[in-house]
């Protein structure tokens, strides 16, 4: 309908909504602890254009309100997500995860601004390791992680420094394996908001859903591999009345509508629950990433 459609799901891309996806030999459904995994693996320039998207797989856990989340249904959840992340490490990185496996998490966002402060919080909340060793061997044997370092480098109105470039010194100054970047992320539907969690193997540009885009954190730009983890807060408001007038099945509209919503004036929406839905999130992520990274060696 539009091309002012902003989502930073690749489930949600208009190829994808258009029902053809089932069909498509590059997209696949899984389930683990009850929670519906989807794949979608855009392995050519051909289906990124197609789709959108960057080169790369998309993993999308279906698993419904996070925030309303018991805490048994949320320990499931974290360990179906980190046994996917989990897979996707060793499938880029080559082999299996060590004491001596080296990750760096860097979670982005404004901590200041709730629906975009999911990155920062789970950072808060994960059990970094790398300092461990040089106080206690044993205590680091203990935790039973790999060597797991974080960050949580702001954004670019708060420091004067492109996300980027903190991001490539923290990489020089600690020589990670591979990169984790957590981030908020824009979904086309409400439905989605804090339902949905992406992993993806094609990298981040910060703020690419809202229409700020950042240079982008990937493979290429910093020098190892790149993971991409996020949750959809929020929806813009004109995506979210294209949207709706696409499921009514509207698909011609007024000029004067259409100047409204492309005015590039829109603002994004955010559940009325979003302190508690980035609190809840960031838990269930760094409950993930802290199953993920646990060290073969000492399991």
């Amino acid at each position: 309908m539009n091309n002012r459609i902003y989502s930073d799901l690749a489930l949600e891309s208009s190829y994808a909504l258009r029902g053809n996806i089932k069909k498509a030999g590059e997209y696949s459904e899984t389930e683990r602890n009850g929670i519906k995994i989807c794949r979608l693996d855009i392995s050519s320039q051909a289906l990124a254009e197609k789709y959108r998207r960057s080169r790369g797989i998309y993993i999308t856990a279906i698993c419904g309100k996070i925030w309303l989340f018991s805490e048994q249904e949320l320990e499931n959840t974290a360990m179906a997500v980190g046994e996917e992340l989990r897979a996707m490490i060793t499938e880029l990185c080559g082999c299996k995860i060590s004491k001596d496996f080296s990750v760096l998490v860097a979670g982005l966002g404004n901590a200041e601004i709730t629906p975009d402060a999911i990155g920062p919080r789970t950072v808060s909340r994960l059990t970094v390791t790398r300092h461990i060793p040089r106080i206690s061997e044993k205590i680091f044997n203990d935790l039973g992680q790999c060597t797991v370092s974080a960050i949580a480098p702001g954004v670019l109105a708060q420091t004067g420094i492109e996300t980027l470039e903190l991001i490539r010194g923290a990489v020089s100054s600690t020589s990670p394996d591979i990169v984790i970047a957590i981030d908020a992320l824009a979904a086309r539907s409400c439905e989605r908001l804090a339902a949905t969690v992406q992993i993806s193997d094609s990298g981040i540009s910060p703020g690419s859903g809202i229409g700020n885009l950042r240079k982008a954190i990937n493979r290429e730009n910093i020098g190892v591999p790149v993971i991409a983890l996020g949750v959809p807060t929020v929806v813009d408001s004109a995506t979210l009345v294209y949207d709706a007038l696409e499921r009514a099945g509207i698909e011609c509209i007024e000029e004067k509508l259409r100047n409204v919503l492309d005015n590039d004036k829109g603002f994004f929406v955010s559940p009325k629950e979003s302190d508690v839905i980035a609190d809840s999130v960031s838990l269930l992520i760094a409950k993930a990433i802290d199953f993920a990274l646990r060290a073969d060696s000492l399991r």
